[in-house]
């Protein structure tokens, strides 16, 4: 298998993980090292295995029935992007919520070294909010 097919499969797997909040497959796809740049609302930067278990954990615990599915996805060299339209229903409103995201992989000894995630926050926020009653 070629790097960019070992690159494309490596993050694949990652978007599993998020989907389906498999904890025991976080060190096989992420570099102790890690490093995640989330827009400042989402908690800025955040560093190291234990912190995007904490993600991955806290996202399925607001909201319900996660998913990622991914619309596209580029690979040059060490690096890997996807577009990918997020969705669950939120835990304290109810709400499904359903917004695309972007995120740039570097990857580094077949694992993911670093990550900036760009997602549509203004959209993600007007599903939350809950539904007034007419």
């Amino acid at each position: 298998m070629n790097d960019d097919n070992k690159n494309i499969a490596l993050i694949k797997r990652l978007h599993n993980i998020w989907n389906d909040c498999n904890l025991n497959d976080v060190e096989n796809v992420y570099s102790n090292s890690f490093i995640v740049h989330w827009p400042t609302s989402w908690g800025g930067e955040s560093e190291g295995i234990e912190n995007i278990k904490q993600s991955i954990r806290e996202t399925h615990d607001i909201f319900y029935e996660w998913n990622e599915n991914i619309l596209d996805l580029i690979v040059s060299g060490d690096r890997v992007v996807t577009r990918y339209l997020s969705s669950g229903i939120h835990s304290l409103s109810g709400n499904e919520i359903e917004f695309e995201e972007v995120s740039i992989y570097k990857i580094h000894n077949n694992k993911v070294v670093e990550q900036w995630c760009f997602g549509d926050e203004g959209m993600l926020e007007s599903q939350i909010k809950p539904i007034k009653s007419q």
